[in-house]
Order: C-alpha cells, then structure tokens, then sequence
C-alpha cells in the first residue's frame, strides 16, 4: 500500500542515489579523466563547464533530500528525535555542508577563486580540487553508512 511515508522515503533514497552517485563520478571518473588528457591550462575551464550542469543537479537532489526528509519526519511525528538521535544528527552534520558549499560557498567564493587559482597554477587548482572532492565524497559516504546503518537499529549513540 502506498502512503506518503512510502511516497517520501522513496524519494529520499533517490535523491541521495543521484547525489551521491554524481559525487562519485566527479571525484572518481570526471576529475582524474580531465587530468590526465587535458592540457593542464584548460583543465579548470572544461572541468567548470561540465560541473555547472551537475551543479544544478545536485541542489536539486539536496533539495529534494531535505524536503522528503522533512516529510518523512512530520508523517512519523519524529521532529523531537533530532534532538536525541545520535545517527540523525551526524546525517544532518553531513549535509550541512553540501547545504552551505552548493547554495552560498560555491556561487559566491569558491568558483571565483578556483578560477583566479587555476590562472596561477592550473595542476595545482586541480590536485586541490581532487582532494576537495575526495573529501566530500567521503562526507557523504558517512552520511550514508550512518543513515543507513543507524536506520536499522545498527548503531545506538
């Protein structure tokens, strides 16, 4: 039987399929693949181009992670298990930062600065931005384990 529980976990785990999924693939495949057959000058460039479409891919999974989330808390009445639920919480401490990078960091700072690094050292931006990656991914692969591990009663903190 389909409920909006049902409804709003389905599109949880999709949004986090697709988000994670496309982080995957930039840190593991796009990023190593540009570095190694693209000229170091116009690395940054293509690397820009093609992360501004999965870009706007991505604040849309995220949106869609906190909004079916949020649902799936009001359909359970599970607002106050925030507050004492060690797994959600580090969940939340996970996406956070995806939050705050793709909505406020990256469109006002960060894209300007790699761009003004990667006129200066175009190898050294994209090392730096392969590490950054690398971080991210593995942010969101605790957030993951934690959600789901913890989901299932796996985890009690």
């Amino acid at each position: 039987m389909w409920n909006d529980y049902a409804i709003a976990r389905g599109l949880h785990v999709l949004a986090i399929v697709l988000w994670v999924g496309g982080v995957a693939f930039v840190t593991t495949v796009l990023i190593p693949a540009i570095r190694r057959r693209v000229p170091a000058a116009q690395q940054y460039t293509l690397f820009e181009s093609v992360e501004h479409r999965f870009g706007a891919q991505a604040r849309l999974w995220v949106l869609l992670a906190l909004g079916s989330g949020a649902w799936m808390l009001q359909a359970t009445h599970g607002w106050a298990r925030l507050l004492d639920t060690g797994w959600l919480q580090l969940m939340l401490a996970a996406w956070l930062p995806f939050l705050l990078m793709l909505f406020v960091l990256e469109p006002l700072l960060i894209h300007r600065w790699l761009r003004a690094k990667a006129a200066r050292d175009p190898a050294g931006s994209m090392r730096l931005l392969q590490w950054l990656h690398v971080g991210l991914l593995g942010l969101t692969l605790v957030a993951v384990v934690a959600g789901v591990v913890g989901a299932h009663g796996g985890w009690r903190f």
